[in-house]
């Protein structure tokens, strides 16, 4: 059995997140998935595309309702795991590190 690494709890919740890659060599994408839960330094949501990698940098807005909205925060984060999942869409872990 794996050990619990978090230092915060997770709560469920679904709420829209706009993520991009960070670094200016990555293949860009842009995507809007919904959070299966967070914490106050994490979230973690599922996708069908493998875009992610252990260790990658992204830009992530949290919640994310339109892009001019005023009370929407933005983050620098960090790829902390990816699970592949039964159904065929693969968990994504990421570790908010800093806003922007």
């Amino acid at each position: 059995m794996r050990g619990e690494n978090r230092s915060n709890p997770r709560t469920r919740m679904s709420r829209k997140l706009r993520v991009r890659p960070s670094d200016g060599d990555a293949e860009h994408f842009e995507e809007f998935p919904i959070s299966a839960n967070i914490s106050k330094r994490g979230v973690y949501f599922q996708m069908f595309l493998q875009s992610y990698q252990k260790g990658m940098r992204l830009f992530v807005t949290y919640p994310f309702t339109f892009a001019n909205d005023p009370m929407k925060s933005e983050y620098i984060a960090e790829v902390v795991r990816v699970d592949q999942l039964p159904d065929g869409k693969f968990g994504v872990a990421i570790q908010l590190l800093t806003t922007i």
